[in-house]
């Protein structure tokens, strides 16, 4: 069996799929961005979770190449992405928080006028969308008109027309915003199948649900700074993994326990039930508001 000695550092870590250096952004006075550091690996779902305002979309502007940092590093697959943004938006496939189909093309027409314009061979692109529309479940909607099809199905062609391409790497801006719960859902199983091909996914989102039940780590963003991160359940053990609300005195108080025998001493005193902790209540503690839309 191989040994190494404790400060051999073994093999090399593959480079950040996704990368920013002290990125920041400024509008006039207010800097949407404040210093932005982050790592995304290879192959992770990773979520920015936070409100509306926070700097989650700025960030995949900048990212894109749609926007221009006011300082600090953006790179994508090793390119820097204000150098070189032709080569970084090469490994990209985004998806925007608002539906962009054309409502008078056909599923199919979208998906192929997206493959000409990324330089596909007829054949390939042709090839490539029949795949996609099989694994979206939306083959028997390929002849139909973008302005007859539903939120979900609208959200969904959109994700595979960003894949159509072959990207290494998806954006996903505020992806279920505006869904039914059912909707929602069977989005969250396409992104897990995306993911499950090899696909390194970055979405933003403001609903704490999709955070936790998505993504390998999430980045919580406040004023466009990276208040915590890591693992949704390691974040949320910091506080404690169950929680009691107790209201009294005009404001609820919320207080939380490792294990629910703890709390449950707290929630009979307090007549008020116990709940699991979340990522919403971290979010709160760090900076006293709530994550809200």
């Amino acid at each position: 069996m191989a040994t190494h000695a404790l400060n051999d550092p073994g093999p090399p870590l593959a480079p950040a799929a996704i990368e920013t250096q002290g990125l920041v952004k400024c509008f006039g006075a207010v800097r949407a961005l404040d210093g932005l550091d982050l790592s995304v690996h290879p192959g992770e779902i990773y979520g920015f979770l936070g409100p509306n305002g926070a700097g989650k979309t700025t960030a995949l502007r900048i990212l894109t190449g749609l926007t221009r940092p006011t300082a600090g590093l953006a790179a994508v697959a090793g390119s820097n992405v204000a150098v070189d943004p032709v080569a970084a938006k090469a490994h990209l496939g985004v998806v925007s928080q608002h539906v962009n189909l054309d409502a008078d093309l056909t599923v199919a027409e979208s998906l192929e006028l997206h493959g000409i314009l990324h330089g596909m061979a007829r054949p390939e692109r042709r090839r490539r969308a029949a795949e996609l529309l099989e694994f979206a479940g939306l083959s028997d909607r390929a002849s139909s008109l973008a302005r007859t099809l539903s939120g979900g199905m609208k959200r969904r062609v959109t994700i595979i027309r960003a894949l159509l391409h072959e990207p290494e790497i998806l954006f996903l801006d505020e992806p279920s915003v505006g869904l039914d719960p059912a909707a929602r859902r069977r989005l969250w199983d396409l992104i897990r199948s995306i993911h499950r091909q090899g696909v390194t996914v970055l979405l933003t989102t403001h609903y704490i649900e999709e955070a936790e039940f998505l993504c390998h780590r999430v980045g919580i963003l406040d004023r466009g700074r990276l208040i915590a991160e890591g693992e949704p359940r390691a974040l949320i053990e910091e506080l404690g993994e169950h929680a009691v609300d107790v209201a009294g005195d005009g404001e609820t108080r919320t207080r939380f326990f490792r294990t629910r025998e703890e709390a449950l001493v707290l929630a009979r005193q307090a007549a008020a039930p116990v709940r699991r902790a979340n990522l919403e209540d971290l979010f709160l503690q760090r900076t006293g508001r709530r994550v809200q839309p």
